[in-house]
């Protein structure tokens, strides 16, 4: 009888500890990030997603290790094959990491946005006169050029038997004073020094005087902007809008979730080790953008001043940041509880509040 209790003991003690090896056992946690959400200065380590971690290891008794991880791939790759037990920081819960059978994520505690950062420096003279020459004022010349070449051809031939002192038969110089005539029109300057006398010739005179109205606005248009973005020193080539990204050359950190987001769209991306280096890319005009978490880029601007760089007015895309951990770990549902009370509290937002603003 007392053997069977003492097994019965051991069996309980021993079905305790499978059942709490959380509490037990030291855990290993990969870290992985840049500023703000993972912080390093010297031998302690800081930031947004490192602040929501320990909230949640003190909240359930964990105990554990940090353990710094090369990038976010190499890190879910350590979830993965058992190296690690969870992946701290911005990572980004996508399709093609769900969908690994071997890693999971626990619930959402950051809604992240991904950031553009384009050069700020000066314009220069020559960047400020190219305006002048973009698509849009060189495609209202060439029609205008076009359409008064057409209209001074009609008037011509409408003209040049019964009204020769104005417009010469020979082609050359009668095409030129029909074009004329047409562009003294379409200006409403009215000098008078041509006319047409013939039925033909006013008819078209009249359909191109209605015609020239349209046409004055959108030359004006045109000119408008080219003006306006001349005098604002802004250069046609600035990039204001996400699709202005297609074609451009790209820099974006290997291993990120930027990197698969951007091979989904006509980009030309430029590999960097790590976010400086990235940056680099963009300071010696290897690249025409970087894409990476905007509050990131937000916290390295706060930080380095001096540098000739501004985000883009646009977000790029948003994703949430999440921990990882292995498939079907115990760790899910408390994690995933104490991450909700910390959002319900408002404590995720001061956390990064503090470290932002």
């Amino acid at each position: 009888m007392r053997r069977v209790r003492h097994w019965s003991i051991v069996l309980a003690i021993a079905c305790c500890g499978s059942a709490l090896p959380l509490q037990a056992n030291q855990l290993k946690v990969g870290i992985s990030g840049s500023s703000p959400f993972v912080i390093k200065d010297g031998n302690t380590t800081s930031g947004i997603s490192l602040d929501v971690w320990r909230r949640v290891a003190e909240d359930n008794n964990f105990s554990y290790k940090l353990v710094p991880q090369t990038s976010p791939k190499a890190g879910i790759e350590a979830v993965d094959d058992g190296s690690i037990d969870v992946l701290v920081g911005p990572i980004s819960i996508t399709p093609s990491r769900l969908a690994m059978p071997g890693v999971d994520f626990t619930q959402p505690y950051y809604l992240g946005k991904s950031g553009v950062l384009v050069p700020s420096s000066p314009p220069s003279i020559l960047s400020r006169v190219q305006v002048f020459f973009g698509w849009a004022v060189i495609s209202s010349v060439l029609v205008l050029i076009s359409v008064l070449l057409m209209v001074g051809s009609l008037i011509w031939l409408a003209e040049r038997n019964r009204n020769r002192e104005q417009f010469p038969r020979e082609w050359l110089p009668g095409i030129s004073s029909g074009m004329w005539f047409a562009l003294v029109t379409l200006t409403t300057v009215g000098y008078g020094d041509k006319a047409p006398i013939t039925r033909t010739g006013r008819g078209i005179t009249g359909a191109w005087m209605v015609i020239s109205l349209i046409a004055v606005s959108s030359l004006t248009a045109s000119l408008a902007s080219a003006f306006t973005l001349f005098l604002s020193g802004a250069t046609e080539t600035a990039i204001s809008t996400p699709e202005q990204l297609n074609g451009r050359r790209v820099a974006v950190v290997e291993g990120t979730s930027d990197m698969e987001l951007a091979q989904r769209r006509e980009m030309r991306i430029v590999g960097a080790a790590s976010l400086s280096s990235a940056i680099q890319l963009l300071v010696d005009q290897q690249a025409d953008a970087l894409i990476f978490d905007r509050p990131t880029i937000r916290y390295h601007l706060k930080n380095n001043p001096h540098l000739a760089l501004r985000l883009a007015p646009f977000t790029l895309w948003e994703e949430t940041y999440g921990f990882v951990i292995k498939a079907d770990s115990p760790l899910r549902t408390t994690m995933d509880v104490t991450i909700l009370k910390l959002q319900l509290q408002g404590k995720v937002e001061a956390i990064a509040n503090r470290l932002l603003d």
